[in-house]
């Protein structure tokens, strides 16, 4: 097709202007509210439209950036994508850890993180790594007791396995600030913890060079429930206050900029977590350039992404996978130095070679299947995400002032209000999954009511196990952060009906009554099916009675201890009160509910002998924790009773 042609063709297409965009919408909503129908209001504190055009690009200055160019919003590297493959070992046998590393790097893997907590002479760092090619293979340590002494002996460990430390890349998981939030004290002191970071600053520079000193724990905000707002303002705040320590202390800002690596959680809201670490690249380089004779190497961080904790569950755990591919995608689209991919299984055991070969697979498929390496800052030009990172900018930005008005990072976790404000998201994210208006595949939606999970857990997640031993009845210093998963709740409550099965109960049975209008009482019956499968009970479905004297018969039959009368609003007046008051007067223990809210007719239904009503409004965990304590399957909290 000639130049010519062309012309004449996009002629037929003439331009749509916004405006006409948005007449068209409201024409379509016929009178709905726009803003409660298309907008989407983000936990992170602004809106979303329900698209973007070229227009909304106009004021975004850093677009002009080349890949590799300030304020690096496109990344730091300007020919490809390359990021490391990271897979993360807990095993505390330096042997058996040392096993599994050499396996992952021949199978995938190009990155090693070992947790170093019981590694104290150099003989076990040289047994740690036997084997493990440091000169190729970035490798990583974390939940070391004291981070100098342990640098101290990696030299030696290195130079007996014939390596040059100088020519070794890692990082060391030093962040005394991330134990501060988490334990509510510091390890040693203020003085002395900060005193440590200098220490181990100078050490590295001078024996690893290639070594990230300080790691910006990024990934414990988001695992606490907070918005990506939030992890990266308040990732942002500790950063700053290690460079204003460390350049204070005599340290150039390049010597420390070079040296500090910021992880960060990756979740399912994956344009979302794109933009976040586009965002980051951009705040950091800001902030650096503050400090008086910044290079532009100093200006580019250098981001370790994890994916998240806070999202994964015991039930259905190999929806996990799903999650940690779309999250490992953000990771890698957004532009990581490196990923982590944590095992599916994580949440309720060790992982073993299967799943941890799982979620290094992952990471390679990216690169040898879908090319995510090829090609740098893929999400460079769409208007929505590039929207996003911007938005992502401003808010973050302002929440990092207002935290350095309050004195800084340290003073503002002393103060509690870093805790504070995560605790309010946390609360309202906890809110929206009781309520169902936030789904989790497999846990309190669509679950799988056959799979069972109470002799599989070997250790559940529980941040609270490693808190510092209390020194009699002396508890922290400060409010600590608290770290949970969002499924946790809901796990709790079909934990519970597994282990009354397990004590000799009887499973929980539900009776769905179905009854009248075809089309809503499979509906009804559906719907009813899903909300109480959630806490594991024994669902009996029908195809339907014709009355509700045969109807409650079956009921009666079943021994169910709960009765569900399906059918529709209309019929509720007929049906609902005429099962209620037959049920009830065989035996007043069986519960009855109707499945819906027929509020014309609630009061006389309750009259009729209904106790309920299950619907999409309701908070399904309060009453299905609810239900247990009537049924018998869970007992009355004595401590709550005392607070009561």
């Amino acid at each position: 097709m000639d130049q010519k042609k062309d012309e004449k063709l996009f002629t037929e297409f003439p331009a749509v202007t916004t405006a006409q965009w948005e007449a068209k919408i409201r024409e379509d909503l016929k009178g709905a509210d726009y803003e409660k129908r298309l907008v989407w209001k983000t936990y992170e504190g602004f809106k979303v439209k329900p698209y973007y055009r070229a227009e909304d690009l106009s004021s975004l200055s850093y677009l002009k950036a080349n890949p590799g160019e300030y304020p690096y919003v496109r990344g730091n590297q300007t020919k490809c994508n390359e990021w490391e493959i990271r897979q993360d070992i807990d095993e505390a046998d330096v042997v058996k850890a040392n096993a599994i590393a050499v396996n992952a790097l021949e199978r995938g893997a190009t990155a090693i993180g070992f947790n170093v907590e019981k590694v104290v002479t150099v003989e076990n760092l040289v047994a740690l790594l036997k084997g493990v090619n440091v000169e190729k293979a970035a490798v990583h340590f974390y939940s070391s007791p004291n981070w100098v002494e342990f640098a101290r002996l990696l030299v030696p460990a290195l130079k007996a396995l014939g390596v040059d430390a100088k020519s070794v890349n890692g990082s060391f998981d030093f962040d005394p600030i991330s134990y501060l939030l988490l334990y509510g004290d510091f390890y040693y002191s203020q003085e002395v913890d900060m005193a440590q970071a200098a220490e181990l600053l100078a050490f590295v520079a001078a024996e690893l060079p290639k070594f990230k000193a300080i790691t910006i724990n990024g990934d414990f905000f988001h695992n606490a429930a907070a918005t990506s707002v939030q992890e990266l303002a308040f990732s942002l705040n500790s950063a700053a206050e290690y460079l204003t320590f460390l350049t204070g202390a005599g340290f150039s800002i390049n010597e420390v900029a070079s040296r500090v690596n910021i992880c960060f959680g990756i979740g399912s809201n994956y344009f979302m977590e794109i933009a976040k670490i586009r965002a980051a690249r951009y705040l950091w380089s800001k902030m650096v350039e503050q400090f008086p004779g910044a290079t532009d190497e100093a200006k580019k961080v250098y981001i370790h992404c994890t994916t998240s904790i806070w999202n994964k569950t015991i039930y259905d755990s190999h929806v996990n996978i799903l999650r940690t591919t779309t999250e490992a995608m953000s990771a890698a689209i957004g532009g990581a130095d490196s990923i982590t991919v944590l095992p599916f299984d994580v949440t309720y055991k060790e992982s073993d070679e299967f799943s941890q070969r799982i979620a290094r697979n992952q990471q390679v498929i990216l690169k040898e299947e879908v090319y995510l390496d090829k090609i740098v800052d893929p999400a460079a030009g769409s208007y929505y995400v590039e929207n996003l990172t911007d938005s992502l900018i401003s808010h973050a930005w302002n929440l990092f002032l207002a935290t350095e008005e309050k004195g800084g990072m340290i003073e503002a976790v002393k103060s509690a209000f870093v805790q504070e404000e995560i605790a309010k998201v946390a609360v309202e994210k906890s809110k929206d999954i009781a309520n169902r208006k936030v789904s989790i595949l497999g846990t309190n939606q669509y679950p799988n009511t056959k799979e069972l999970m109470l002799d599989k857990i070997e250790e559940e997640e529980d941040y609270d196990d490693d808190e510092v031993e209390e020194d009699g009845e002396k508890g922290p210093s400060y409010e600590p952060l608290f770290l949970f998963r969002g499924a946790e709740d809901f796990e709790d409550v079909r934990l519970a009906t597994e282990t009354y099965i397990a004590d000799g109960n009887s499973c929980p049975k539900v009776f769905l009554l179905t009854i009248g209008d075809l089309a809503m009482r499979k509906a009804r019956a559906g719907f009813s099916s899903n909300f109480f499968g959630v806490a594991g009970f024994d669902v009996i479905d029908n195809p339907g009675f014709k009355t509700a004297e045969e109807g409650v018969k079956a009921a009666l039959a079943s021994n169910s201890k709960v009765v569900v009368v399906c059918s529709s609003d209309e019929e509720y007046a007929q049906y609902g009160s005429a099962v209620a008051k037959m049920i009830k007067n065989v035996n007043d223990q069986i519960v009855v509910l109707v499945a819906g809210y027929p509020k014309e007719i609630v009061e006389n239904l309750k009259e009729a002998g209904v106790d309920d009503f299950i619907h999409v409004r309701v908070n399904a965990l309060e009453f299905l924790s609810d239900l247990q304590l009537v049924l018998g399957v869970t007992e009355e909290d004595e401590d709550e009773d005392d607070e009561d």
